[in-house]
């Protein structure tokens, strides 16, 4: 049995991979049944079809989107995942790279309780424009 650094190190492999696959179900499948994403402040997405329909967004958006993970961080249940998005919007086909972070409470079974992301919006709309 691995230690708790190679679970959750391997689970923010995943969930980057996930992320990369174009599958909105595999992204969605990483959240507990209940579980809710919240970004930048926004309204909270609760329950896999609706994380699963804002993944879609973004592979709607980003078609060769990708998403690498640059760290990981955790105490007990919780857990910071730093990540790298990239791709070409598909309406402007502006490359965009735009870094963030999820803030997540995990449970026992290492499904994502919720999390708070963040990313710079203002950014990420700037390069989509190219601007």
């Amino acid at each position: 049995m691995g230690s708790v650094r190679d679970t959750l190190n391997n689970l923010a492999r995943d969930y980057a991979i996930a992320w990369s696959s174009g599958d909105p179900d595999a992204v969605a499948a990483f959240f507990a049944p209940d579980g809710e994403i919240t970004i930048n402040r926004g309204e909270p997405l609760q329950g896999r079809a609706a994380i699963a329909e804002m993944a879609r967004g973004f592979y709607s958006d980003f078609p060769d989107l990708e998403v690498r993970c640059d760290m990981l961080r955790w105490a007990g249940s919780h857990a910071i995942f730093v990540w790298t998005l990239e791709g070409h919007h598909a309406e402007t086909g502006n490359r965009v790279v735009t870094r963030g972070w999820e803030e997540w409470e995990l449970g026992p079974d290492h499904k994502i309780l919720s999390s708070l992301g963040w990313f710079d919006a203002e950014d990420y709309q700037r390069q989509i424009d190219g601007q």
